[in-house]
């Protein structure tokens, strides 16, 4: 074997030191979700500067004849139990106190301490040499590999780049109404405790308008607490912007909230606004806590540690192939659910899951921006379990280790900078549509298997609609393709109306006690709606050549091997505000579809003719057909099929 320094110098011209726009892949595997902290650690390559598992390290020297690589590794220290108690079963101690990300007090986003080496190591033969041997080389060499070494751990990683950049949410601005706020002489004094809603008589979440003194329950929070909503509609019946959190009200300020604004706000007027209604700001002790602290609740409660305790509730963590956790890179659930289903369906397994050694032989030099080469790293790392496994405790003194309850899981950062790339809406941490998503990753997928198989046609079905004008009865029949079945909610379908009137009439009563009663609607309700006829009122028949009432019924004229449904939940209140409606639906384990098959033209059934209207008369637009189709075939593959928040659920169809 050759002197590691002769090596060295043979390999001089192709160690790179990292310029400024360099991107130095020192976190992850460009392959796999392997990273410094997994067995063997991660080669960066000092060429290309992209990293590599040591599963994948030897193939990357094989392809590109590259050598020198810097391999990382980090090891987990054990925490001290003053900051963290998370291998005890126990939730941390020092909890944030600020709604913050990566800032004294907020959330941490490097919670977990390492101990790092790092060496060079020459392939094939996996020469190694440390900072400490290059100091008995020659300076040529020295200088630049040291350079190299320097270069590539000072450099801000990808991922790095991708986390969610300091952010504190607790940052407020001024109000525009603060300064010349409007409040009315009509005499009225708060007392400094023992608060009602002026409505519901609710005792706690209390909000006074700074401009009539009125004092009414905030908003209904997500899980059915909170108040009635009495503070939200006297803005909507009056206009009047500011309110004040009664309870957060200290000398050093208080939660204001901006209704006009839609945010919390700042005041600078607040001790002169508080003394119109009698209440002394100097005087006033804290009784409840701030939005800031409730939202920093929430998000201790979906935490790590709390989602595996479930609120007091203890789970048991699986592992194995196929039970492979996401984890949140900062709003992207709808990412991680959408993938975890589908790499559930056989067609996608097949397509990237199998096919992973042929995928990666062929990637290109950059794998990182392949979208073949992505899906299918995503892919093995849900279902192959090397990442379901219980990520291990640091180790004692004496270098033994326990493994932890949770589990290692991936996150998927390269394939959501890929997908997302160039999307003003996926490109960001925003919070987005799983529906919208599911039909851009389609299109994706579409674009990239212009050649071979394509498993999104496991979600592609063809619809036929049927419009009988009702004077003529003549028919017309049209078919179009789709991969989503939009169901509406039919509320006055419900089978615990009595339940949920009960429950609606102690929260009148400001019954702060009474338990979230869900509505229960049938599955089989809201597939009932697509067999129900729409009526067209202002329907061009061809036959009788004028505007006429026609009937529209739409039928699957092929079915999918994987059905997807979107259960619209959201829709508009009489005030056009997009509320969610707080439903449940009970889903069966097999679905008949039988009824919706389409059967086309019916014996004896004539056809409308084929004729354009006149062309001074301006073409109907035909509503939307309850399946939420639209009528060019491109609009298929646009991510903007339909708006609204969904609960997708994917049917086997047997």
């Amino acid at each position: 074997m050759a002197d590691v320094g002769e090596v060295l110098m043979s390999v001089l011209s192709t160690i790179r030191v990292p310029k400024p726009g360099d991107r130095v892949h020192k976190d992850e595997c460009a392959l796999s979700f392997s990273s410094p902290e997994s067995e063997g650690g991660l080669y960066v390559c000092m060429n290309s500067f992209l990293g590599f598992g040591s599963q994948y390290v030897d193939r990357h020297h094989a392809r590109t004849g590259q050598r020198a690589y810097l391999q990382i590794t980090r090891t987990r220290k054990a925490k001290k139990e003053d900051d963290t108690n998370s291998g005890s079963g126990h939730p941390p101690k020092k909890k944030p106190t600020r709604l913050a990300i990566g800032i004294e007090g907020g959330f941490d986003v490097e919670q977990e301490q390492f101990e790092e080496d790092v060496k060079v190591v020459i392939l094939p033969d996996r020469q190694e040499v440390t900072s400490e041997d290059l100091g008995s080389m020659p300076d040529v060499v020295k200088e630049r590999v040291s350079l190299s070494m320097a270069g590539i751990m000072a450099a801000d990683s990808v991922s790095h780049a991708l986390q969610v950049q300091q952010w504190d949410g607790e940052v407020r601005q001024e109000s525009r109404h603060a300064a010349d706020l409007k409040q009315l002489d009509n005499g009225l004094k708060i007392p400094p405790s023992g608060w009602r809603c002026e409505i519901c008589d609710l005792q706690e979440n209390l909000w006074m308008n700074l401009t009539d003194g009125k004092v009414m329950c905030g908003r209904r929070y997500f899980d059915g607490s909170g108040g009635n909503n009495h503070a939200l509609l006297h803005f909507q019946e009056t206009g009047y912007p500011l309110a004040v959190k009664l309870g957060t009200i200290t000398p050093d300020g208080a939660d204001v909230y901006s209704y006009d604004e839609d945010d919390m706000v700042l005041d600078s007027k607040l001790p002169e606004h508080l003394a119109h209604f009698g209440i002394n700001m100097m005087t006033m002790e804290k009784t409840e806590r701030t939005m800031t602290e409730l939202e920093i609740a929430v998000n201790q409660r979906v935490g790590e540690w709390e989602v595996i305790q479930e609120s007091g509730t203890t789970l048991r963590a699986l592992f194995g192939p196929g039970l492979t956790g996401m984890k949140n890179l900062g709003n992207s659930c709808y990412l991680n659910s959408v993938m975890q289903v589908l790499f559930t369906v056989p067609d996608f397994q097949s397509k990237y899951v199998s096919n992973i050694d042929k995928i990666i032989d062929e990637a290109p030099s950059d794998p990182t921006q392949d979208f073949k080469t992505q899906v299918a790293k995503l892919g093995y790392g849900l279902l192959s379990g090397d990442y379901s496994k219980p990520a291990p405790d640091p180790g004692d003194e004496n270098g033994a280790s326990e493994p932890r309850g949770d589990q290692i899981g991936i996150a998927p950062r390269m394939f959501k900078a890929l997908v997302g790339r160039g999307h003003p809406e996926f490109s960001t941490n925003r919070q987005q549509d799983a529906q919208e998503f599911l039909l851009h990753f389609i299109n994706m997928v579409e674009r990239n298997c212009r050649s071979g198989t394509n498993p999104s046609e496991a979600f592609r079905f063809l619809v036929e609609d049927r419009i009988v004008c009702q004077q003529s009865q003549k028919a017309k029949y049209t078919q179009r393709v789709d991969y989503i079945v939009q169901l509406p909610v039919p509320m006055d379908q419900a089978t615990n109306t009595e339940e949920l009137q009960e429950a609606e009439r102690r929260r009148e009563e400001g019954d702060s006690s009474a338990p979230t009663v869900r509505a229960q609607i049938p599955f089989t309700a809201c597939m009932a709606v697509l067999s129900e006829p729409e009526v067209l009122t202002d329907f061009w028949s061809s036959a009788v050549q004028s505007k006429t009432t026609a009937t529209k019924t739409t039928r699957f004229a092929s079915f999918p091997d994987h059905l997807v449904i979107q259960i619209k939940k959201f829709t508009f209140g009489l005030d056009w505000v997009p509320k969610k409606l707080d439903v449940s639906i009970d889903v069966p384990d097999t679905l008949d579809l039988s009824a919706l098959r389409a059967t086309g033209q019916q014996p004896g059934e004539e056809l409308l003719p084929e004729v354009a209207p006149p062309s001074l008369v301006t073409p109907d637009v035909e509503v939307k057909g309850i399946l939420g189709f639209h009528e060019e075939d491109d609009s298929l593959y646009s991510p903007l099929l339909c708006q609204s928040v969904i609960s997708a659920l994917f049917l086997p169809l047997l």
